[in-house]
């Protein structure tokens, strides 16, 4: 358990920048210099038991793994035994002082909530970083590790597998061809989300488990008291620590018109769901965000356009001309319609198995850049190349950042739906420009619907109205608890 308090940390991160002599010579020498592709990283790991135990697997062959962290060593149980020689750790905070001059890059994979705090404090050492997706849980957060990773030179990817792979790439290179020409309006979807969502907060108190240290999970978040329906794989619905099934999925599936079409800020936001809950994510949901015209390509010019998010079982209508019989929602559990005045694309989650409605196979160049190996060991390629020469990963924080909070952004809209308009959006200074100082919001605190004999009775407890900008406002930057404290923005 860690001892370490927060400014200490700071100060040891501080010194790391001001005095090379502090950072391992991995980092601060050969590595933003150049590390030979046949040394090897020293990482570390922050949240192995799930998508981080497949990160190191990724890794572990090529690549020495010194130090594990979790906050459940009983969901972490299987990874720790099977690198004995690692350091293991609950506390990242006290992983990274001791670890310091050892650890070249670090591998993050914890809860969406304590993404950026992990991220932003590995980067402020000098230490790559590879963050599981989404991102951030907040857009300021994703700002600031955006700014972060270009003030720190580090390498960076988000995880976000699907942008190494060729039908992201192919999907890029058949739109930049114009070859379905301008696109309007582009409509995704997902079969998720496979946890539960749309629930009351839990009322019982479980007792926290001997191998589980609730207060590090909780991390920068409020402090609940601990239930079962939260951790290990749960916490994903409940909007303290997850991002529900945009988190989860968008990540992969919105990626494709984002590349594609060169977004950038949203101009205009709104969602509905299914009943909103104060603090779970709905059963379902349906966003639409609307972007800018953008400076035109070559062969694309780039007008305004509607991108639409559909989960929780809604799907967009059937495309004129779609295969009777044929399956709407796509492989892997994603769904992507890119329509063209040409055209219509389809393809799956990650870009997977593109393909026209009009039949055509197009023959394009390849413009977007492939990958040959897989996410991860391209981003340690780019670890050991130096800041000078690194060709970015496919997911570097300069893009994955700004993605990432266009994901956000519809977490965003579908909190805010009760305000019952449609909300226009400053991306540049991270703002509602059209919500008034004296509006309010109510959310659901608990669904009281009940059946008894035979007459339902919708009985909803409501919080009480709280002014919207700053509710919104903690939406966009969130206050976090004593204690925990994220970098400046540079």
């Amino acid at each position: 358990m860690s001892n370490i308090s927060r400014r200490d940390f700071l100060k040891t991160g501080a010194a790391a920048i001001a005095g090379f002599t502090i950072a391992p010579s991995s980092i601060l020498g050969k590595s933003h210099g150049h590390k030979a592709p046949s040394d090897k990283l020293n990482i570390a790991v922050v949240g192995i038991g799930g998508m981080g135990h497949a990160n190191i697997n990724a890794v572990k062959n090529t690549e020495n793994i010194v130090a594990l962290c979790d906050v459940n060593w009983d969901y972490a149980k299987g990874v720790f035994e099977e690198f004995p020689n690692a350091k293991r750790y609950w506390d990242y905070r006290k992983m990274y002082e001791e670890m310091n001059k050892t650890i070249d890059a670090v591998i993050i994979a914890t809860a969406d909530h304590t993404h950026a705090i992990i991220t932003a404090d590995a980067m402020t050492l000098g230490k790559h970083v590879y963050c599981q997706k989404p991102l951030t849980h907040s857009v300021y957060e994703s700002r600031l590790l955006t700014k972060l990773a270009a003030s720190t030179g580090v390498a960076t990817s988000m995880g976000n597998q699907g942008s190494s792979w060729d039908g992201t790439q192919q999907v890029c290179d058949w739109i930049w061809n114009g070859e379905i020409g301008e696109v309007t309006k582009v409509e995704c979807a997902t079969d998720r989300p496979i946890w539960p969502q749309g629930l009351n907060a839990p009322e019982k108190v479980d007792p926290i488990p001997d191998t589980l240290n609730w207060d590090l999970f909780t991390g920068p978040a409020k402090l609940n008291p601990y239930s079962a329906l939260y951790q290990p794989w749960n916490w994903r619905g409940w909007w303290d620590y997850g991002t529900g099934a945009l988190g989860d999925m968008a990540c992969h599936i919105l990626h494709q018109p984002f590349k594609a079409l060169k977004l950038g800020y949203p101009t205009k936001v709104e969602g509905s769901s299914t009943l909103l809950l104060n603090a779970c994510a709905p059963q379902a949901q349906h966003v639409k965000l609307t972007f800018p015209a953008r400076e035109n390509m070559p062969k694309l010019a780039l007008p305004e356009v509607e991108v639409h998010w559909y989960d929780g079982g809604m799907m967009p209508d059937r495309p004129a001309g779609f295969p009777q019989g044929k399956e709407l929602m796509q492989s892997g559990g994603g769904l992507t319609i890119f329509h063209g005045t040409k055209d219509t694309l389809i393809c799956g989650c990650y870009g997977q198995e593109p393909w026209l409605l009009s039949g055509r196979k197009p023959n394009a160049p390849q413009v977007a850049r492939r990958v040959k190996v897989s996410h991860e060991m391209d981003w340690v390629r780019a670890c050991k190349e130096s800041k000078e020469n690194r060709v970015k990963t496919n997911s570097d924080f300069s893009e994955a950042g700004p993605f990432n909070e266009m994901v956000v952004m519809g977490v965003l809209a579908i909190r805010l739906q009760a305000l019952h308009k449609t909300l226009e959006w400053d991306g540049e200074n991270m703002r509602f420009t059209n919500i008034g100082a004296n509006e309010t919001i109510r959310t659901v605190v608990k669904d009281g619907f009940t059946i008894h004999n035979g007459h339902p009775s919708f009985n909803k407890t409501w919080t009480d109205p709280v002014n919207a900008q700053q509710f919104a406002n903690e939406l966009i930057k969130h206050t976090y608890r004593d204690g925990w404290k994220l970098p400046d923005m540079p």
